[in-house]
């Protein structure tokens, strides 16, 4: 597939979100992939993941119809914005979130000192992640994009190494035939 680029991959975007803007089915996949970003950063910082989570989805059907939590649309001058919008109850007192070595570490690797400024980095990963997905879509597509990480962890469970990881990812995908034992054969070929 050729590259593309700019306006072609911003009009993309556009139009995944707006599908999912106004298909039920299609914001749960979108909303989904933005819980994985927000979930893990809540999960890391010692919080809720099920009371964020249940909020974020009660938040998403609050006009009768289950949507997006996000929002992208160009602005006057042609650049791609985007928001998002969703409750979310996390705090740094009490509970794990005080007395748990790892959620103190992660609070402390992001600099956050206040549940406001914990809120707002959670919502931002949530963001990006869903800015990751949609540009996979509008451009080299999800499945080719799962397809190619999938190449690489079988790559590694074959025993590729360093640059042999990418040379052997490559040659998986362009054979369309990702699967361990076809790795080991192509990483014999390479280190011959």
């Amino acid at each position: 597939m050729d590259e593309i680029g700019g306006a072609e991959v911003r009009d993309g975007i556009l139009a995944a979100y707006d599908f999912a803007d106004i298909d039920p089915y299609r914001a749960a996949t979108h909303n989904k992939g933005i819980m994985n970003g927000v979930s893990a950063v809540v999960l890391a910082t010692g919080n809720d993941c099920r009371a964020v989570e249940a909020g974020a989805h009660a938040y998403a059907a609050r006009t009768g119809q289950y949507s997006s939590l996000t929002q992208w649309e160009a602005d006057a001058d042609g650049n791609l914005t985007g928001t998002i919008e969703m409750p979310l109850a996390v705090g740094l007192i009490g509970g794990a979130t005080r007395s748990h070595p790892t959620a103190r570490i992660a609070l402390d690797i992001m600099n956050i000192t206040t549940a406001e400024r914990l809120a707002c980095t959670i919502a931002a990963v949530g963001l990006a992640q869903n800015f990751a997905a949609l540009k996979a879509l509008a451009t080299t597509g999800i499945q080719k994009g799962h397809m190619a990480l999938h190449a690489k962890n079988i790559a590694v469970m074959a025993g590729a190494v360093g640059d042999e990881i990418e040379k052997v990812a490559d040659a998986l995908v362009q054979l369309g035939k990702v699967r361990v034992d076809v790795a080991e054969e192509i990483l014999n070929e390479v280190r011959q």
